[in-house]
């Protein structure tokens, strides 16, 4: 039996994902950057990482991993979420194509041959991030491509119109004007940002477009009528008004005829509830017999071009847009990452709540009284707790100033470390024991030579080491041990990129847009 998923199944999910973003009550989502050492071999990681940067692997197994090495996150708002189009500029001397309800794979659009409405170039943005849909491009049965569009639409009409005086035969409709903040955040080369809440927003240029588009009230709901074939033998309705007929009432035409033929469709009254319609030819047709003229009023979706953006445009996209900086301690400026990501809904530390702040740390903090040597990003540090057991860690960071080093632990910490999986090895019953570091065990050392003393004396969120600047440390510690704001394994990860590694520092700012399709 043969299947589809529809166009306005992935439009809906978008949608949803949306508001699933904006219940702040019900979710917390966060893009996070995770894994600073992706050259170290072991589990998921080889050392041509950056040359030859692996696929994300889709699996529990892998995903725990990840979860294990997540450096920090930050929380998505609906502010920092939008639905996507592709882009289409506009260019002079371009074919444009109409908006036509009936592109499918009978029926491909003529210029660009797609066999679905979204795949057509039938709308533009202009060069001052007004966006259009084409409801006229001058085409017709004798001319199915249409004209070559002269004129740059920069109106903000509520109806249809010519954008100048070049006679290309192109009427446009304004939609939107995408914000100068969104311009910021959220241009591409590739696609156009489309504004939120577009249903239920009181923002005068939105809910303007929107009510003017509201055929149940305004009666506009058809804005073109397609002469698909003029016919032969039909005689001038000299200005009268012919009626649409269909499943929808109101709609009315007035045509041009020439020498028999109809050369020339005006929609007087687009009317209302409208999902196919007719042109009632009948006052006119007496004298046509074998060559019949063939209109096809142009249905927009739901009430009117501008009344359903989502589903005029086809927003099956979603951009999320979060930035990283050297603001919060949560966010270190000497670290590195290789994956981005988003969790949904990790856990707070200690808790089954969900984690609602802004932002969080996965890592764990040893603060120092003392430190001889240097620790550099992927380094492993050890603290030896006797009989035999240590306690480790993977840098992640290390300010020297405040003498605080971050580190996280992954399972490759404990594997067999000549197969890095889960071979049997001499030392299993002690050496692959996750163990905590303890604040009065000393010293702290690493591969290259750090040693470090644990300040079990500090319990706080905050340091002054030189006496001149308090620095927030971004969380709390203890007796110089401080853990992660989320309990690491909670959570749902449901989106990872594998990039080649981004090292950071403190003139850097990430920018991280992440672009969902469904």
């Amino acid at each position: 039996m043969a299947a589809i998923v529809t166009d306005q199944f992935r439009i809906s999910n978008a949608s949803n994902f949306i508001d699933s973003v904006g219940d702040t009550s019900a979710n917390s989502f966060y893009i996070f950057l995770s894994l600073p050492n992706p050259t170290a071999v072991g589990f998921g990681r080889e050392g041509d990482w950056d040359t030859n940067t692996p696929n994300p692997i889709d699996s529990f197994n892998n995903l725990n991993h990840v979860k294990n090495t997540i450096i920090c996150g930050k929380k998505i708002t609906s502010d920092n979420c939008r639905r996507l189009i592709r882009r289409i500029d506009w260019a002079r001397g371009t074919r444009y194509e109409m908006y036509r309800h009936d592109y499918d794979i009978t029926n491909p659009s003529p210029v660009t041959k797609s066999t679905r409405l979204y795949d057509s170039n039938y709308y533009v943005m202009s060069s001052n991030y007004s966006v259009y849909i084409c409801i006229d491009n001058g085409s017709s049965g004798i001319n199915t491509t249409g004209n070559a569009s002269q004129d740059e639409p920069l109106f903000t009409d509520l109806e249809p119109s010519k954008a100048g005086e070049s006679g290309d035969g192109y009427l446009w409709k304004y939609l939107f004007t995408v914000a100068p903040s969104d311009i910021i955040k959220f241009d591409s080369t590739e696609y156009i940002s489309v504004p939120n809440n577009w249903d239920t927003t009181n923002y005068a240029q939105i809910s303007v477009v929107r009510e003017n588009g509201d055929s149940s009230v305004n009666n506009n709901q058809i804005k073109k009528v397609y002469i698909e074939n003029r016919g032969f033998g039909y005689s001038d309705p000299t200005d009268q008004e012919l009626n649409i007929v269909g499943d929808g009432t109101g709609g009315k035409v007035v045509l041009q005829v020439e020498n028999s033929r109809i050369v020339d469709v005006s929609v007087s009254s687009g009317g209302k509830g409208y999902t196919y319609g007719v042109v009632d030819l009948g006052p006119i047709n007496q004298n046509a017999t074998s060559d019949f003229a063939k209109l096809i009023p142009i249905i927009p979706p739901s009430k009117g071009h501008g009344y359903d953006l989502y589903t005029e445009l086809g927003t099956d996209k979603i951009l999320m847009y979060s930035r990283f900086d050297d603001s919060t301690k949560d966010f270190p400026i000497d670290t590195k990452f290789c994956q981005i990501g988003i969790i949904k809904n990790p856990t707070s530390i200690g808790s089954t709540n969900t984690f609602n702040d802004v932002q969080f740390t996965n890592l764990y903090g040893i603060k120092f009284s003392s430190t001889s040597g240097s620790l550099f990003v992927g380094d492993t540090i050890r603290q030896s707790l006797g009989g035999g057991a240590f306690a480790y860690g993977y840098v992640a960071s290390y300010d020297s100033e405040t003498k605080v080093v971050k580190y996280f632990r992954d399972r490759s910490l404990y594997f067999n470390q000549s197969t890095y999986d889960q071979t049997d090895y001499v030392g299993v019953s002690t050496f692959s024991r996750v163990l905590d570091f303890i604040s009065t065990v000393n010293p702290v050392t690493s591969n290259f030579g750090f040693s470090g003393t644990i300040d079990t004396g500090f319990t706080g969120i905050s340091t002054n080491p030189s006496g001149s600047k308090i620095i927030n440390l971004g969380v709390q510690f203890t007796n110089g041990l401080s853990k992660p704001e989320i309990n690491i394994g909670s959570g749902d990860i449901i989106y990872l990129d594998n990039r080649p590694t981004i090292t950071r520092n403190s003139r850097q700012k990430e920018d991280i847009k992440i672009i969902l399709e469904f």
